[in-house]
């Protein structure tokens, strides 16, 4: 067949030509320029992006019949022979299918021979990092100090598996992987030189399936033009690639970010029925997400976005409804479900199952929010609340009374507005009856202000109370007993002692945790403590003098809270 397809067709003949690898040809131009062109040269980076072709370029460049010249003619002998792949001087060889000790000892033989009539001998070989160990350790030494005539050039799309002995012997260049706007440009400069009308949007699917890869680009590119004899419509490059359309995908991540359970199912039955690629689907799921969070941090890390404008602007407008905090939620959870997606045996069942769970997820709060209700609250706390920040913060905090400070009686003069007048405070209670009443009253105020503090306090009892000191007694598990020792539990306590009492008491806390370790060893101190009591020397003396006997040893609680005993 006549037909040459457009990678062959439109392959760049000078580095001018080369898309977007300016780093490496300008450098490459330089050295032929100042006649320091290196003798062994690497050419790494992802498939497609014109290793081989810049190459290739080179070896026209230092043949040329003008040369060496940083702009090969194209028009002598050699730069002809090298276009077309036939040069006597150019050995191009596939590292793949050529790769044991003995084809490259007989490469090593054939190098010393001098070239037919070009300026040097070339051998490119292409993958070169699938030579065998042996194969490497064979060229070692030609490629270190190879005759005058000789020039080595490699290209691999995987660099890491190439010895370091190698690679310390070459210049090594990396080609980057093509930008999605310089894609679609070329894309659209070979339209108009083959003389077909593609929408603008199709060659955007087309660039953007190839990732990066210009020969992969325009492999695309070649069978779109096949698929109709007149102009062609987006639908078909659609069909023809089957791929998912970006307004179905726009629409699904709507659907899932809002929860509609039903909407994703009927996306994903479209483009089950249209026999596309399920799991292609949820990776694209997952890169739209992902793009998505991006463009929500702002312009700083808008560069790391290889999309359109027009497609940018469409996503600037889904994030304006999201937080980052949801954003990140749905993308954390799709990709730690990617592998489960693409090793299902039924992707379908797979991805509904996920994308379900995800809709049925209540969004998190957002952490600076969360963190902003926590600090606001802790302010209102710490102070009192009463014309303070954190009223103003939180509108549902509520009235907290503030600290006490001073006497007593100066505090209680009811000239202030804050005290308590005299006839209506408590009397101090004195039997348990009137203390347990007291008590009560006491967790109703707190309950209205800190209703934490008094589900905390719950199972507590007010066991001593005089005008100096309240002893509290809290059951429960250690970490509801340490929440009451805070500083500020105890200071909104002894404010609601001194709302009722018009006192300010010193307030202790003895903790009795119900939690099975804690009281076992509560009771393994109590042990060694009355162990300690019964070996005393005075205890002993006093049982010997007066002929007696022990009955019984307690140990007295440890007092613990505002001014811990």
């Amino acid at each position: 067949m006549a037909y040459l397809v457009l990678a062959r067709k439109y392959r760049p003949q000078a580095f001018d030509e080369v898309i977007e690898q300016e780093h490496v040809t300008r450098t490459l131009m330089n050295a032929i320029q100042h006649d320091r062109v290196a003798h062994a040269i690497l050419f790494a980076g992802p498939r497609g992006t014109g290793k081989t072709t810049v190459a290739r370029i080179l070896a026209k460049a230092v043949n040329c019949q003008r040369g060496p010249t940083p702009k090969p003619c194209n028009a002598c002998q050699s730069c002809n022979e090298i276009t077309a792949g036939k040069a006597a001087d150019v050995f191009e060889i596939d590292g793949a299918s050529n790769n044991s000790v003995d084809q490259v000892r007989e490469l090593r033989e054939n190098a010393k021979y001098m070239p037919a009539y070009s300026a040097f001998k070339i051998y490119i070989i292409d993958e070169v990092h699938m030579l065998s160990t042996p194969a490497f350790n064979a060229l070692l030494k030609t490629l270190e100090e190879p005759p005058a005539h000789i020039m080595f050039m490699f290209a691999t799309t995987e660099p890491h598996k190439i010895p370091v002995t190698i690679l310390s012997r070459c210049q090594r260049y990396d080609l980057r992987r093509i930008r999605f706007e310089s894609l679609t440009s070329h894309m659209e400069d070979l339209c108009e030189r083959e003389n077909i009308a593609i929408p603008e949007e199709s060659l955007a699917v087309v660039a953007r399936e190839a990732g990066g890869s210009m020969r992969d680009a325009l492999s695309l590119l070649d069978q779109v033009m096949s698929c109709s004899d007149g102009p062609v419509t987006h639908d078909q490059v659609l069909n023809i690639l089957g791929v998912v359309d970006r307004r179905a995908l726009t629409d699904m991540v709507d659907a899932v970010l809002v929860g509609d359970i039903a909407r994703v199912l009927a996306r994903i039955q479209q483009v089950y029925e249209r026999g596309q690629d399920l799991k292609k689907l949820f990776t694209d799921l997952l890169i739209h997400m992902r793009n998505l969070l991006v463009i929500k941090l702002g312009d700083p890390a808008m560069s790391i976005v290889d999309l359109p404008e027009s497609e940018i602007d469409l996503m600037r407008e889904q994030v304006r409804r999201h937080s980052a905090g949801v954003l990140n939620q749905v993308f954390k959870m799709l990709y730690r479900e990617e592998a489960l997606v693409r090793l299902a045996a039924q992707p379908r069942l797979a991805i509904e199952m996920v994308l379900m769970q995800i809709c049925q997820i209540k969004p998190a709060l957002p952490m600076d929010e969360l963190i902003g209700h926590v600090e606001a609250l802790r302010q209102a706390i710490s102070e009192g609340g009463r014309g303070g920040k954190g009223e103003q913060a939180l509108t549902a905090t509520p009235h907290i009374s503030p600290p006490i400070t001073g006497t007593p009686s100066s505090a209680n003069d009811g000239t202030d507005g804050t005290g308590v007048q005299e006839n209506q405070r408590s009397a101090l209670p004195s039997t348990s009856k009137e203390r347990h009443a007291f008590w009560s009253r006491i967790l109703d105020d707190l309950g209205k202000h800190l209703p934490a503090l008094a589900a905390n306090l719950q199972q507590s009892s007010l066991v001593v109370a005089d005008a100096n000191c309240f002893e509290i007694e809290v059951r429960g598990n250690e970490f509801g007993i340490n929440r009451v020792k805070r500083s500020e539990n105890i200071q909104a306590i002894r404010r609601a002692a001194h709302d009722l009492l018009g006192l300010s008491p010193k307030i202790v806390i003895h903790g009795i945790s119900d939690d099975p370790a804690a009281k076992r060893e509560q009771k393994k101190n109590e042990d060694r403590v009355k162990q300690n009591a019964l070996s005393h020397p005075m205890v002993s003396d006093v049982v010997e003098i007066f002929q007696g006997k022990v009955l019984d040893v307690k140990v007295l609680p440890k007092s613990e809270g505002e001014g811990s005993k």
